[in-house]
């Protein structure tokens, strides 16, 4: 980006509607820590719907392997700028850079949901039992299905049109080139994940 090397992480809705799985979790963690232990900014391009659920995915530990991003993120000392593109949804979400893991600047598309989970899941929990569900899925897209109420709560710091989002990196990535934290006595090496 304008001759700065960068880390890119993303999601592939193409495989699994781009969901996070062990596999991803564990390669996305190592590539996190291997940037934040070169100095290396990390951009992350968020459309996740979630963790992949499953029996073979609990049994074999994807709460603690999806843990190991949420704390290589977490842990990154270097520029961290995030910008969520369509589905942001639940601790999947949380894990992809957010601003609650101190991400530097959180940009959303319009197009962007950011949310604990989809409208038909959450009427299915909040209306269960009644008949016509249809209108409270509208009633929950309405309101949720922007990113205005993420924006409202400091969740982002920008809506930004798809166009501008090259530029926009790239003007946050020189203001941030001098970010330094002065609490840390060191850097971390890079564990085998």
């Amino acid at each position: 980006m304008n001759g700065q090397s960068v880390g890119f992480v993303a999601n592939q809705p193409k495989v699994a509607a781009g969901c996070l799985d062990i596999n991803a979790s564990v390669k996305a963690a190592r590539f996190v820590r291997f940037c934040d232990a070169f100095n290396i900014p990390i951009i992350t391009f968020v459309d996740v719907p979630g963790f992949l659920p499953g029996i073979n995915q609990e049994h074999s530990g994807i709460i603690r392997h999806g843990a190991k991003l949420l704390f290589a993120y977490a842990e990154a000392t270097v520029p961290k700028l995030t910008v969520i593109t369509r589905k942001a949804y639940g601790g999947a979400y949380d894990v992809m850079s957010s601003k609650h893991l101190r991400g530097d600047v959180n940009y959303a598309w319009p197009s962007a949901e950011i949310a604990v989970m989809g409208a038909r899941g959450a009427v299915s929990v909040l209306h269960k039992g009644k008949s016509d569900v249809g209108e409270y899925v509208n009633e929950y897209t309405e309101k949720f299905g922007t990113p205005i109420p993420a924006a409202q709560r400091g969740f982002i710091d920008d809506i930004i049109e798809p166009r501008t989002t090259r530029w926009r990196l790239c003007r946050d990535l020189k203001l941030l080139e001098t970010k330094k934290l002065t609490n840390l006595p060191r850097k971390h090496g890079n564990i085998p994940l």
